[in-house]
């Protein structure tokens, strides 16, 4: 975002091909099969719930169920019998359902409910370890392998750089067959080591691979690893044969972490948002226990991973006590913290969190808003800010804050109209500058913007809207910067200031009690811009910004004194180092690009530094939890690889899995925005600072510590160079034939197309280089592909596009048929203010610019009953939607959308001449979908299966006998799809494609 001034699939049976993972960890594309576990019906299912007693400590342990569409037991429930050390268990029959809804009590009056969700579990062995489920039987291999005849072998796995709260171990003896998915439950050993010994029986050897029991697999690059009779350790993809027992030499943890400090709430309805200060541990924390004590449902015990919890749905106007505790790898618990307590207000009326669609996003076409310049739903939630009259926005009645979601959810089906099927929105979270409407200057991440929301249209409204007309909602996430005000929850700034007679014109008079929402006024200053909280005349408690409150000698435009920390800055000493970085950027394609302020406005985050993952983490797993469909990642260039690859990715793949299924977690799309505004292949020969480079897992060892990690991966690839990094087949036909893709070297992250957008200037430029880039992603038909967006046109260009209408035509007709994911910025279907400069800050009004209001071309009604389909629509929307570029792109999302291998499909220019031509193909099942596309230009195919083909533009039916296919220029903007075996035509012919 530019700115301004101011996998392994699970294994099915030992005899299954393996499809290959050559690195680490990947999400098994299926479901995993249950996991053997002591039965109490050979006919019915039964789940075998393992839960873990060490960090809880009862006396007493109850499983409260119900299987899924039965009733629940009666309370507590039934007793759990002890398991192994740390572990009871019940085993439960389900009758004929094929999971539970679970929590556990203790018998009086303490529960754990999952914070209030209860825990969805399957059948087959599960655990359930603070707050983690996973696939495991954690008593398993407790028995003496000694005790068989057949050959020994103990492994000892390390998942220190893992993160995992459970490890399988999958094995095949040599000559033997696979366990059955997941494996066998491994024990944990010491502080980041699990441990199985095995019985081999006659063999000497055998294959392994491992797994954390909710299908993120370490597999040993595809390969599996072998392992030997004998200690075994594999850690970091490393085998060690014969080795030492690496928990020998360390000494048992008994050393629990520091109580937590500075607790604090704040309640919001019926819900509280619990904060605190990280604790310390001689080896680290790995979570916190926090207990919630009032009400009428008894006092409940939960396990977060970071330092914020959100404990929703609780009873009105109640006074609740919370305690936090924190634990470390070894199950110690700290002493509590201070209690604090927060009283609860009136429920406001909530709609039902979502779930995502789950589909694979590439059959869906994306449209991006900039959610508050795109449609007015409500004119009470428009606001204009602090530079609503600098800007010339007052002028133009135009407030900065003038879209929202109920503008958006009312013309839902105009986007539908157009056929595009996922939504891309800015950045929802609250933001504070003076000039926020984008959404990328974020100030409390776990709370909605109110001045995009309404009564009845809420976030979680506008999902729902969305997904219940088969619309995604992809929501645009900053995980490298927070406002120049910081994170609220995290840390945020208290600058200098005097109320004198210079400065009383800008530093708001604090109001107790009033809290900036960006939406609510203060009744003292008039300003929904308040800013009282911020300033503070004496010096702060543990300030460290230097010379605080001094003269600088410097004066403001008008003359006025400025002093010292008057103004957050990377160099003041004004933000904690351990959060933020402190430096501006020098070099953008050099190492400080990750580690330095992008802006004034930007306080970098340091990402490395796990208080600021967990904040990161809690943050955006509220948006996964209401059932978003994907993130479009800001500035993710700016992380380094490894943070995102060991950290966030990673956990957002878990909470998905966790609250919505493997399946939906395997197709939540998440695609980065590594920003390279060069037309090289390699931004600059920078590896590290290539759009395609985050598309990969790591392929190197580094140091357990992320901060030591980034820079030892930066320098490893960095020399590595662009001559040795990894390549993929996997956008490519291999003749004419579709393959399956190997995604086991898959980060988790998608990247946005920045090559071809670079080269729009010319659909023919986007084309080629794209092509020529393709190898080096790991699978590039999930690129998003565009032409402009709200930072840049092609080329760099800080206009949009204004190429003209032929030549949109043209640029349209190409994402949509090539590979990729096509993505269409607001109004570019009307070249909406085509030539207009994109952004110019408050120096201009947003009228002018790229980013003016959209609403105006949308007056009227629209009725979509389903993808490219308008039932009617009056007023100006419908003048909107007979322009000639909504009908070609409306269009061109039905022909996408009735052919497969434009969708999904792999594509080969072999045998084929012609300048934007090509062939794609994707086979799966009963579904065989080729296709031989020309854009503009003639094109003669060569060596294509014999058959029918027929165009989806015309319905000319082509019989090729003899691998040839010849096809006359259909002009430029138009193309031709020649399917074989299609359906013939596809729509009705319009101002381009005829």
């Amino acid at each position: 975002m530019r700115r301004t001034r101011t996998r392994l699939p699970g294994r099915l049976l030992a005899t299954a091909v393996t499809v290959g993972a050559v690195l680490g960890l990947v999400s098994g594309p299926t479901p995993l099969p249950t996991a053997s576990a002591a039965t109490t019906d050979t006919t019915d299912p039964t789940a075998t719930v393992f839960y873990y007693t060490k960090t809880k400590n009862w006396t007493r342990y109850n499983l409260h169920y119900a299987p899924d569409g039965g009733a629940w037991t009666p309370v507590p429930g039934v007793a759990m019998e002890a398991a192994c050390t740390d572990w009871v268990k019940k085993t439960v029959s389900l009758g004929g359902a094929t999971g539970l809804q679970a929590t556990f009590n203790n018998g009086s009056g303490t529960w754990d409910n999952n914070s209030g969700r209860n825990y969805a579990l399957g059948t087959g062995a599960i655990t359930v370890k603070d707050g983690v489920i996973a696939h495991s039987d954690p008593c398993a291999g407790t028995e003496d392998p000694g005790s068989g005849d057949g050959n020994k072998a103990t492994v000892y796995f390390s998942t220190r750089t893992l993160g995992w709260t459970t490890a399988n171990l999958h094995y095949q003896p040599a000559g033997g067959a696979w366990t059955a998915v997941p494996g066998v439950g491994m024990r944990a050993a010491c502080t980041g080591w699990w441990k199985k010994d095995v019985d081999l029986g006659t063999a000497t050897s055998m294959k392994a691979a491992f797994n954390n029991g909710n299908g993120v697999w370490d597999n040993n690059k595809g390969a599996d690893y072998t392992l030997p009779t004998g200690v075994t350790t594999v850690a970091d993809n490393k085998v060690t044969a014969n080795a030492a027992d690496p928990c020998a030499e360390q000494t048992p943890d008994t050393q629990a972490p520091t109580a937590p400090t500075r607790v604090s709430t704040q309640a919001d309805g019926v819900s509280v948002v619990l904060t605190w200060e990280p604790s310390t541990d001689d080896r680290g924390v790995t979570a916190y226990q926090v207990t919630r004590t009032g009400g009428t449902k008894g006092d409940t015990v939960t396990t977060v991973g970071s330092t914020v919890l959100s404990d929703a749905g609780l009873e009105e106007r109640t006074t609740y006590t919370y305690t936090v505790r924190a634990l470390d790898a070894a199950g110690n618990v700290s002493p509590a913290s201070a209690a604090v307590q927060a009283t609860t207000g009136t429920k406001p009326p909530t709609p039902t969190a979502g779930s995502p669609l789950g589909t694979d996003p590439r059959k869906d076409p994306i449209y991006f808003v900039l959610t508050a310049r795109f449609n007015d739903g409500d004119t009470s939630n428009n606001r204009g800010g602090s530079q609503h009259v600098k800007s010339g926005n007052a002028a133009n009645n135009d407030p900065m804050f003038r879209g929202d979601f109920k503008g958006l959810i009312n013309k839902l089906d105009y986007i539908k109209g157009l056929g595009f099927s996922a939504v891309w929105v800015t950045p929802v979270v609250l933001n504070r500058s003076d000039y926020d409407y984008h959404g990328y200057h974020g100030y409390d991440f776990y709370q909605v913007d109110p001045r995009l929301e309404s009564a009845g249209a809420s976030y979680q409204d506008l999902i729902n809207a969305a997904h219940a007309k088969g619309m995604k909602i992809y929501q645009d996430v900053v995980y490298n910067h927070s406002s120049r005000w910081g994170a609220k929850g995290l840390f945020t700034p208290t600058v200098y200031g005097v109320r004198d007679a210079q400065w009383s014109w800008y530093y708001d008079e604090r109001q107790p009690g009033f809290e900036y929402d960006g939406l609510t006024v203060d009744p003292k200053s008039g300003k929904s811009y308040y800013n009282g909280d911020l300033w503070s005349t004496a010096e702060p408690s543990g300030n460290t910004c230097v010379n605080w409150g001094q003269p600088t000698g410097a004066k403001s435009p008008e003359g006025y004194t400025i002093y010292n920390c008057q103004w957050p800055s990377p160099t003041s000493g004004m933000f904690p180092k351990a959060l933020y970085h402190h430096c501006w950027i020098g070099n953008w394609e050099g190492e400080d690009s990750r580690s330095c302020w992008l802006h004034e406005d930007l306080a970098d985050f340091d990402t490395e530094n796990a208080q600021v993952q967990n904040y990161l983490i809690g943050a955006y797993n509220k948006y996964i939890d209401m059932g978003v469909d994907g993130f479009r990642v800001d500035t993710a260039v700016h992380i380094p690889r490894t943070t995102w690859n060991r950290r966030f990715l990673p956990a957002i793949q878990e909470r998905v899995a966790q609250q919505h299924g493997i399946e939906a977690a395997r197709n939540f799309f998440v695609f980065g925005e590594v920003a390279a505004f060069v037309n090289d292949k390699w931004n600059r020969g920078s590896v590290n600072h290539s759009a395609q480079f985050y598309t990969w897992k790591e392929r190197g060892e580094y140091s357990a510590d992320d901060e030591r990690a980034a820079l030892e991966m930066y320098e490893y690839e960095q020399q590595q160079g662009t001559g040795n990094q990894p390549t993929s087949t996997n956008a490519f036909l291999e003749g004419n034939a579709y393959h399956t893709p190997d995604h086991s070297r898959f980060s988790g992250m998608n990247v946005i197309d920045m090559r071809m957008h670079m080269n729009f200037g010319d659909a023919s430029n986007a084309f080629h280089n794209g092509r020529d880039s393709d190898d080096s992603h790991n699978d590039a038909t999930y690129n998003v592909v565009y032409v402009d967006s709200h930072d840049y046109g092609p080329n760099k260009s800080g206009e949009r596009y204004t190429g003209g209408t032929d030549a949109w035509a043209e640029n349209m007709s190409l994402m949509w048929t090539f590979r990729g994911i096509p993505t269409l910025y607001y109004g570019s279907e009307i070249e909406f203010q085509k030539g207009a400069k994109i952004d110019c800050g408050p120096t201009c009004p947003l009228a002018t610019t790229g980013r003016a209001y959209y609403g105006d071309h949308l007056a009227g009604e629209v009725r979509s009953s389903d993808f490219s389909e308008v039932d009617s629509a009056t007023g100006t929307v419908a003048t909107t939607l007979a322009r000639p570029l909504a009908q070609h792109v409306q269009r061109l999302n039905q022909i996408r959308r009735a052919v497969p291998a434009l969708q999904t499909g792999q594509y080969s220019t072999d045998g084929i001449s012609g300048d934007m031509a090509f062939k794609r193909r994707y086979t799966n099942g009963s579904t065989d979908s080729f296709a031989l596309v020309t854009v503009s230009g003639g094109a003669t195919f060569t060596g294509v299966p014999n058959g029918t083909y027929r165009d989806a533009v015309t319905g000319d039916t082509r019989t090729v006998t003899d691998g040839r296919l010849t096809v006359a220029a259909p002009g430029k903007g138009n193309l031709r799809v020649y399917v074989l075996n299609g359906p013939g035509q596809i729509g009705t012919p319009g101002p381009y494609l005829k």
